[in-house]
C-alpha cells in the first residue's frame, strides 16, 4: 500500500473541498410579500373579530376571552361609510360595558367622539353597565369612503390602579349606519 505524502494528502485535500465548494455556496432565498387586495372595509366591526384589527387604529388592547377588546382612555376606529350616508348621513353605534372598577375609582366617566371633524355630543355614565353611544353623523362628514371616529373618556383607570395598563371601557363593536 502506497503512502500519500504530506503534499499529495494537501493536494487532495484541497481538490476535494474545490469540488464541494460549489454545494457549499450560500442559497439567497426571495421573499415575495404578498399584500391583500381584496381587504376591504365593513361598515360594522366586532371587537371579537381577528380580521377587524386592521379598522381598530388605536387604544384598543388584543382580544379578550374570545369576545370584546378593552379599550385605553382615548380609541379610534375606521368605518366604511354606507353608499346613501353621503347623502343622508349615517349613524354611529358604540356598544360598550362601564365596568363596575371603573366607576369604583372614577364615579362617573362621559364618552366624547369626533367623526371626520364633527363633534359628537358627549355622553356621561354613572352606573355599570352595558350601552350604546348613538351618535348621528352629518352627511357632510360622510364624503369620503371611510370615517375615522376618534373617541375620548375623560376618566379612566390609570396604568397600575386595577393592573398595569391603562383601561377605558369594554367594547364590544362599532357601526356606521344608514340614516
Amino acid at each position: 500500500m502506497r503512502r500519500l505524502s504530506f503534499r499529495g494528502a494537501a493536494a487532495l485535500l484541497t481538490l476535494l473541498l474545490m469540488a464541494a465548494a460549489p454545494g457549499c455556496r450560500r442559497r439567497t432565498t426571495t421573499v415575495e410579500t404578498v399584500e391583500e387586495d381584496n381587504a376591504q372595509l365593513a361598515s360594522v366591526v366586532q371587537t371579537n373579530d381577528a380580521k377587524a384589527s386592521m379598522q381598530l387604529l388605536k387604544g384598543f388592547y388584543d382580544i379578550e376571552n374570545g369576545a370584546w377588546r378593552w379599550t385605553k382612555s382615548e380609541f379610534s376606529v375606521t368605518l366604511k361609510a354606507p353608499p346613501e350616508a353621503r347623502t343622508k348621513g349615517a349613524v354611529l353605534k358604540l356598544s360598550f360595558s362601564v365596568t363596575e372598577p371603573l366607576l369604583q375609582h372614577t364615579r362617573t366617566t362621559t364618552l366624547s367622539a369626533v367623526a371626520n371633524g364633527s363633534v359628537l355630543e358627549p355622553e356621561t355614565y354613572t352606573k355599570a353597565g352595558q350601552y350604546t353611544y348613538e351618535r348621528k353623523i352629518p352627511a357632510a362628514d360622510v364624503q369620503g369612503e371611510a370615517v375615522t371616529i376618534d373617541f375620548r373618556l375623560d376618566k379612566f383607570l390609570t396604568a397600575g390602579q386595577v393592573e398595569e395598563r391603562e383601561l377605558g371601557l369594554v367594547v364590544a363593536s362599532a357601526g356606521l349606519y344608514p340614516q
